[in-house]
């Protein structure tokens, strides 16, 4: 499938996911953790890729979360989806995932889940 580029740093973004990626899987013990991040909205799936399936998906955009939050392109509110998802995944059974950044730079929002979600209690 071929997406539509709209400037050089977003094409570079996707070089770096597939090059991150090629090296990366997950299972149904040990699903992998996507990260996606726009300028309004935050999300996160967990991802069986030997079964192809979604274990688990959060955003910021969730009814369940939206709530206590008015915007989600933050630092703030990146870090209460961490433990979120904690809580989630909780249920699921998950403790162990793969972290795949999806080429976006381990900085800002990014990091801010990803340490959060690491303080909750997931292992990665």
């Amino acid at each position: 499938m071929r997406k539509k580029i709209k400037n050089k740093s977003e094409l570079w973004r996707i070089k770096r996911h597939y090059r991150i990626r090629k090296n990366m899987f997950g299972t149904k013990d040990k699903p992998r953790l996507i990260v996606h991040r726009s300028n309004k909205n935050i999300y996160a799936q967990l991802i069986d890729d030997a079964s192809a399936t979604t274990l688990l998906s959060v955003s910021t955009g969730d009814k369940a979360f939206k709530k206590d939050q008015a915007w989600g392109g933050n630092v703030e509110t990146a870090k209460k989806l961490g433990s979120y998802l904690f809580d989630e995944a909780k249920k699921k059974g998950v403790d162990r995932v793969v972290f795949d950044r999806g080429g976006y730079l381990y900085h800002g929002r990014v990091k801010a889940f990803a340490e959060a979600a690491r303080e909750a209690g997931l292992k990665f």
